[in-house]
């Protein structure tokens, strides 16, 4: 569901034309609906509601601080994978109670910082990272709250490159070596264990996978328990897919509706990590017509938004559906939408069936909200994108377009160069 709807043949975000915000403000455009955000991030908080549970939204989706301070003020945590997005977080008021942090190359410094914020706890990828959290939180003198990452080898039948819970993944150890990994966590003066985490991949559209992976990490609790080792928090990560095309994935309440039956007689926090849920149906990616070029086979439309972006396309091969901004009753043809970037992998569709476009055209990159901005790049020396927030009948700048300027702050000119 989302706020992105034509009245009278032009897209309206929420009750702004998108034509006007992009006339105002440029393009290549990232524009977000606050409607949207907060009807998804409601549909988890209401799915888990009466279960003990925090819905920690993950910031790799989508980390604009507008966006994460509109989900702060209405009770949403976060999950983080660097340092930089927990600096993001805390600037948004997110709580450091409601704050998890994944991912596999954490650093001393960044460890620390975690610490010094009083996280809620750590959700560890390997021995060399345990060890390295008890020596900097002995460095501290504190306590580390810890879960350990666990690979249940559980096939979330998605992309590849966004499957993380299967034996060969770089995420997480062996649920068959865990035992053996708790056993050494539980024998470090400056950890706390805490609980058990597992992220099996992103864009899930089946239930299946989940309840599968959960049935594993319950049995684990349970043995890791008789080992004297009391597993408090089960963070069942995100994942929950979202319509691109045609897909028909499960919505919160189903994913509750599944789970929620075998955590019954557990006694466990549930931690739930969406981000593309939340907030990829919120977002489009508005683009202008520059030029067109023919061949016997097909039309390249050439875009001004490129894959520097919006990466996905040309990393995944991923569908984004593609819109008019103003409808028109041109011809259907096969059309290749291209950017400007010097590489044969810069599109945004290929063969796609779409009216006939001309210069100056406005195209709408639908499902952009998630993963569109955070993956983009100054590739081929480009400034990024504007980001825009949408409000009823009102519109923000929350991140203003990058200048030239831009690309070269920070750099300097040794003395020899000068």
């Amino acid at each position: 569901m989302h706020c992105f709807t034509y009245k009278k043949s032009e897209l309206y975000a929420e009750n702004v034309p998108v034509r006007k915000i992009a006339d105002t403000v440029g393009t290549p455009v990232y524009i977000y609906s606050e409607k949207t955000l907060l009807m998804h991030l409601t549909s988890y908080q209401q799915a888990f509601d009466g279960y003990p549970s925090t819905i920690c939204y993950a910031l790799k989706a989508n980390s604009n601080p507008a966006v994460l301070r509109l989900l702060a003020k209405n009770g949403c945590g976060a999950d983080v994978v660097s340092g930089g997005e927990l600096y993001l977080a805390k600037k948004a008021g997110i709580p450091s109670e409601k704050i998890v942090y994944a991912g596999v190359g954490k650093t001393e410094d960044e460890i620390a910082a975690a610490l010094k914020a009083r996280i809620l706890m750590f959700n560890v990828e390997s021995s060399d990272e345990l060890k390295a959290i008890d020596r900097v939180a002995g460095k501290l003198n504190v306590k580390a709250p810890i879960a350990l990452r666990v690979n249940p080898d559980i096939d979330p039948k998605t992309h590849p490159y966004i499957s993380t819970g299967l034996k060969n993944s770089k995420f997480g150890i062996p649920i068959e070596n865990a035992l053996e990994y708790y056993r050494l966590a539980k024998k470090l003066r400056n950890v706390e264990v805490l609980g058990i985490h597992k992220h099996i991949g992103s864009q899930i559209t089946s239930i299946n996978p989940f309840v599968d992976a959960l049935k594993r990490v319950i049995l684990l609790a349970r043995n890791l328990r008789e080992q004297g080792i009391e597993i408090k928090n089960l963070d069942i990560g995100g994942g929950l897919g979202i319509t691109y095309r045609d897909e028909a994935p499960p919505l919160p309440g189903d994913l509750s509706g599944a789970v929620m039956p075998l955590l019954e007689e557990g006694g466990f926090n549930l931690i739930v990590e969406p981000g593309r849920s939340i907030a990829g149906n919120a977002g489009i990616c508005v683009t202008r017509v520059l030029y067109l070029k023919r061949n016997p086979e097909r039309e390249f439309v050439i875009v001004d938004a490129g894959m520097n972006d919006l990466l996905r396309p040309s990393l995944y091969e991923a569908f984004h559906d593609i819109r008019p901004v103003l409808k028109n009753n041109r011809k259907k043809v096969l059309s290749d939408i291209v950017g400007p970037i010097c590489e044969s992998g810069d599109f945004i569709a290929r063969e796609r069936m779409i009216n006939r476009a001309v210069q100056g055209d406005l195209l709408a990159v639908m499902s952009a909200g998630a993963y569109g901005f955070t993956m983009s790049s100054n590739y081929n020396s480009r400034p990024r994108a504007a980001e825009v927030l949408v409000r009823g009948s009102d519109f923000f700048v929350v991140k203003e377009r990058e200048s030239y300027k831009d690309l070269i702050r920070g750099t300097k000119l040794p003395a020899h160069l000068k």
